[in-house]
């Protein structure tokens, strides 16, 4: 029996999208709304790294000295999926 005790719970695990930052797997939630309210926003490229950073940490924590790893992999999947 399927327990919907907390439909909720379903509804933010799928908000969570895994990612490979350095050489680590982390879970990034709100990662395919963040991608596309900046893809939405028509930035300079060199303004689309800080902007993704910007908004992850709002819904994740990114450790101490980290940053310029995750902005490297934000870019690299904002460009897997936004740039054929």
């Amino acid at each position: 029996m399927k327990d919907e005790s907390c439909p909720c719970m379903t509804d933010k695990a799928r908000k969570i999208k895994r990612m490979t930052v350095g050489e680590t797997s982390v879970g990034i939630a709100q990662l395919d709304q963040i991608m596309e309210e900046v893809n939405s926003m028509g930035l300079e490229r060199n303004k689309i790294g800080m902007e993704l950073l910007r908004r992850v940490k709002i819904f994740n924590y990114v450790p101490s000295g980290a940053s310029s790893e995750y902005e490297k992999a934000l870019i690299e999947e904002y460009e897997r999926r936004y740039e054929n």
